[in-house]
């Protein structure tokens, strides 16, 4: 590791979506050849465990759609480690809104639009330290 670099965690989650139409492999073996994955479970949030997720989110107008996605079918969440990951990760994702991402991300590969984006990814390492804590809890 370079002197000045971090390895911290970050949480992503690959949404129902891309559950259902069986492209989980696709995109883990994407993650593994830049990232580490620590820890992953398969979950599904009840509508009161996606609002509670999403919190920071209540009152915009894609908070409901948002969290009955969310809660339509089971995800797979997983802990990712990496050298300054929570920025480095939501980079190799791509852009929240799939028909603004990159070439090659996962999002502009598996996206469909809001909030079919195909993978969820924390916004900074304090929300990545409460998401990770909402899915895996004290298990380290």
């Amino acid at each position: 590791m370079q002197e000045g670099s971090k390895r911290n965690r970050t949480l992503a989650i690959i949404k129902p979506d891309v559950v259902e139409k069986r492209r989980v492999g696709e995109i883990i073996t994407m993650i593994e050849k830049e990232f580490h994955i620590t820890e992953m479970k398969m979950v599904r949030m009840t509508k009161d465990q996606a609002i509670e997720f999403y919190k920071e989110h209540e009152g915009k107008e894609f908070f409901n759609s948002l969290t009955e996605f969310m809660s339509s079918g089971p995800m797979v969440a997983m802990v990712v480690e990496g050298e300054n990951v929570v920025q480095r990760f939501r980079e190799f994702v791509g852009e929240t809104d799939p028909r603004k991402a990159r070439e090659g991300t996962i999002r502009k590969i598996f996206g469909e639009g809001l909030p079919r984006n195909a993978i969820h990814a924390s916004d900074s390492e304090k929300s990545a330290e409460r998401e990770i804590e909402f899915f895996f809890g004290n298990s380290r």
